[in-house]
């Protein structure tokens, strides 16, 4: 709960800066100079970059978050094995341990969006984000049916 407070606290921050510098961009235009029309332009173009990054964010948030809800009706969860450090950190061997039968998983039923996500859950634990980010995206588009 508290990382979503965090995330909708981040994105309505985005959203006001996003609305000051578009509005800034917006009385460059006007000013008519080739010189203001164009920065002006420039100027809005990193909020129209902006407001579709954090679209697509939200997107795959929510899409995540409706599996992962799908997936604990169903029972179908990780159960969490892994080892930790006094400090509460995850054990990298015991990650990769599970990492390694959770990638066999995925392999035996390349198909099934249930197996990449845990696949994703299993990259994540392993520290390695951008690669649970594409099997999380992997996982959404299967159960899509894309």
């Amino acid at each position: 709960m508290r990382a979503k407070i965090t995330y909708f606290a981040l994105a309505a921050v985005l959203v006001v800066y996003f609305f000051l510098a578009g509005s800034r961009g917006y009385f460059l235009i006007r000013e008519g100079t080739v010189l203001t029309v164009t920065f002006g332009v420039a100027v809005l173009v990193l909020p129209a970059i902006g407001i579709w990054f954090l679209w697509q964010t939200t997107q795959f948030a929510r899409k995540a978050d409706a599996l992962s809800a799908k997936l604990e009706a169903e029972g179908g969860l990780p159960v969490d094995e892994l080892v930790r450090t006094p400090s509460g950190r995850i054990d990298r061997d015991s990650a990769d341990e599970v990492f390694a039968r959770r990638r066999a998983e995925t392999e035996d039923a390349p198909d099934d969006w249930r197996s990449w996500f845990r696949l994703a859950i299993a990259y994540y634990d392993a520290r390695d984000t951008p690669r649970a980010r594409k099997a999380m995206q992997r996982a959404i588009a299967l159960h899509e049916g894309r």
